[in-house]
């Protein structure tokens, strides 16, 4: 080695043997981790989160170093097969469908089976892989997410492996794309700007984006750009971005009220104009008179059918058996109230806080977001992903501390019957609650919840 090379080596010798270590714990997690081994799934979640905190603790300022190991990091994991989540075999269906000129929106899995061998090879595969619960409902997945699919399939063919590694690398591209723009976005509003490296390096990023192959980050990527062009008072090309975030996931939808504040009521009605016709045209080519009732009934199901790590929720369930309520009955009215009780919450936000300012309107978001997971029958630990990112350019990290427990969520897979643990869930959600009441009380004075001036 030369000086230069030993130099930086004994600089960076501790950093650089922890990412070492880091990218062997990656490898174990994606290759060598049935995903019902709770004990060595749990232990290596927490060592990689201790050393992405150390990681970004000693070398916080040097960019390119951590910019380089994240993106290592993902891409140990771009031979793997998800190992925490199925989703991926309707990804590839739905992706095999269009590119056969078949409309994901119009048909059950389940319905297409039988007709469907001639065209696509590997279909019992799919169907299998995605279980009887995806195969009995209509795709979920909006316009732009599909063209995804679509496009991830057309060029591997018939490749399941040759589609996620496809849809993998768009991934990790998107995840690079929320690094530069979130950078940026720190620096306009004068943060630092190593706080993004607590997206860029978090294990559950890493694990249920590039792992599990989970498209929030796309969706991310699209909607962090549009931030930075709002900031930067490009509304139309913001308004453009934001549409197709929300063609990815619809996530974002929930805070375009807060516009009607920042932009004023003119302005914001052009700014939804230009969402609003964005996402009809990408839907456009999928519009058949089925479409928007298959769409609505399978988005439905989520509100009123399905529970997995819920907080709020799980109290209620608990209260309500005590007095006889049928679990099946309260889910479906609970899944009746909770949409007007966000929707009150997203209107009570957006009236009376004073969101004309970036960094007001990203408090904002992080509050409506926050409160309709809390109250949501059904969690999956990526969708916390959305808050994470929020966070940093807030002085609230409670999304943080959620990202380290919500894995023990997965409980649920160590046994047969994916029942949860309510011990794990109690203490994942004191943790978050009680970190989030800390800081509530904490930045009291700044007024960061219901700022009016």
């Amino acid at each position: 080695m030369n000086k230069r090379a030993i130099s930086y080596w004994k600089l960076h010798r501790f950093p650089i043997l922890m990412v070492l270590t880091t990218i062997l714990f990656y490898s174990v997690f994606g290759y060598h981790l049935p995903r019902t081994d709770f004990i060595k799934l749990i232990t290596l979640y927490f060592a990689l989160f201790f050393l992405c905190y150390k990681l970004i603790q000693f070398e916080k300022w040097n960019f390119k170093f951590l910019v380089v190991s994240g993106t290592l990091f993902r891409l140990v994991l771009l031979f793997s097969e998800p190992n925490l989540s199925q989703d991926f075999y309707r990804f590839v269906w739905d992706g095999q469908l269009i590119i056969n000129g078949i409309n994901p929106y119009l048909h059950l899995p389940k319905d297409l089976l039988l007709d469907i061998h001639r065209k696509i090879p590997n279909a019992m595969e799919l169907y299998h892989g995605m279980g009887d619960l995806s195969a009995s409902n209509f795709s979920n997945y909006p316009p732009l997410n599909q063209i995804i699919f679509a496009i991830s399939t057309l060029l591997t063919g018939t490749s399941t492996m040759g589609s996620i590694i496809v849809m993998r690398i768009i991934v990790i591209l998107a995840d690079l794309g929320v690094l530069y723009f979130g950078r940026k976005l720190l620096q306009k509003l004068n943060k630092p700007t190593y706080l993004i490296f607590w997206y860029f390096l978090n294990p559950l990023v890493i694990l249920e984006l590039t792992g599990n192959l989970h498209f929030e980050g796309v969706m991310l990527f699209f909607f962090i750009w549009s931030l930075y062009l709002v900031h930067q008072n490009k509304w139309i090309l913001a308004g453009v971005l934001y549409a197709l975030s929300i063609s990815i996931k619809l996530v974002p939808l929930i805070f375009l009220p807060l516009f009607i504040k920042y932009y004023g009521f003119k302005k914001s009605v052009l700014f939804y104009a230009v969402v609003g016709g964005v996402s009809i045209l990408l839907a456009l080519p999928f519009y058949a008179p089925e479409f928007i009732t298959n769409y609505s009934q399978t988005i439905g199901l989520w509100f009123s059918n399905f529970e997995f790590n819920a907080g709020i929720y799980n109290l209620v369930k608990y209260i309500g058996v005590q007095w006889d309520a049928k679990p099946w009955e309260l889910i479906k009215t609970y899944g009746k109230i909770t949409p007007i009780i966000i929707i009150s919450w997203v209107a009570l936000i957006t009236f009376i806080r004073n969101n004309k300012k970036v960094n007001t309107l990203i408090i904002s978001m992080l509050w409506i977001l926050s409160f309709y997971y809390f109250l949501s029958a059904t969690v999956h630990p990526w969708y916390i992903i959305f808050l994470v990112l929020l966070s940093l350019f807030t002085e609230f990290r409670f999304p943080l501390i959620w990202s380290i427990t919500i894995f023990l969520s997965y409980w649920a897979y160590s046994n047969p019957e994916y029942k949860e643990s309510t011990i794990l869930l109690i203490i994942e959600y004191i943790a978050v609650y009680g970190f989030m009441i800390y800081e509530i009380i904490r930045l009291q004075n700044k007024n960061l919840l219901f700022h009016k001036n």
